[in-house]
């Protein structure tokens, strides 16, 4: 829901394409990418100019380390720099505020009824939702890309329209860059995904091991994956535009 409230929150400017700014500091947004001590490669041709990039952390609560500001072309990541986004996905400070949100959600909504409600509720969702959260960061955006040789950051396109851009976001779920740059079906996230839900058998209630349960928390973990990738890439426009936040 906070992916789509803020898609809507934008205005119609949007459509004409983003603001550029200039950024002083190229290499600045290589942290995002991967390792911050190097730098983000310019692609040739392109000024020193890129557009608004993308924070480490949006609103500090949502854990933000797979995305590339537009603009930018960092070199393929290395098995290191995709187990530290790993890490950082699943261990920096927002991933547990935005898992106890998500888990205080799951609680609210009786998503699982067998785990109680209230507090010792709470708590059952909590340490789940974070297990949850853990191993398909880790299978996602490190141990299968590594086999695969798949780029699993998110790419921001920063400019077009904006049906254009949501579709772009959207569909990265299934088409992500190999270590060639080369566009390929996304392994990684959709068998990622599915590997994950195979392990949360192990610790969630017998009651929802059936097949259309499976099913369908699978589906939800691909289209959370691919709302999250559109709230990143219309991200910046809203916090300059709506929320009137600069860089």
């Amino acid at each position: 829901m906070l992916c789509v409230c803020a898609l809507l929150a934008i205005p119609v400017w949007a459509q004409q394409g983003p603001i550029v700014s200039p950024d002083p500091n190229p290499s600045a947004t290589s942290d995002v990418a991967g390792d911050p001590q190097q730098p983000a490669a310019e692609p040739q041709g392109q000024s020193n100019e890129v557009l608004h990039p993308q924070p480490r952390r949006i609103l500090g609560v949502m854990p933000n380390f797979r995305a590339v500001s537009a603009g930018t072309l960092p070199p393929p990541p290395t098995k290191k720099q995709a187990f530290k986004i790993a890490t950082q996905n699943s261990f920096d400070y927002s991933a547990f505020i935005f898992t106890g949100f998500t888990s205080a959600l799951a609680e609210w909504s009786d998503a699982h009824p067998q785990l109680g409600e209230g507090m010792k509720g709470y708590g059952r969702y909590a340490w789940r939702g974070f297990v949850d959260k853990t191993d398909g960061n880790y299978l996602v955006i490190y141990a299968l890309p590594t086999i695969f040789h798949q780029d699993e950051r998110y790419y921001a396109l920063g400019k077009g329209r904006i049906w254009k851009r949501f579709t772009y976001s959207m569909t990265r779920v299934v088409i992500t860059p190999d270590y060639n740059g080369h566009d390929s079906f996304n392994a990684s996230e959709l068998l990622g995904r599915g590997i994950a839900q195979g392990i949360s058998l192990a610790y969630y209630p017998s009651q929802t091991r059936t097949g259309s349960a499976i099913a369908e928390k699978y589906a939800y973990s691909v289209l959370r994956d691919a709302l999250t990738n559109a709230f990143r890439e219309f991200w910046p426009d809203i916090a300059v535009h709506v929320l009137h936040r600069h860089p």
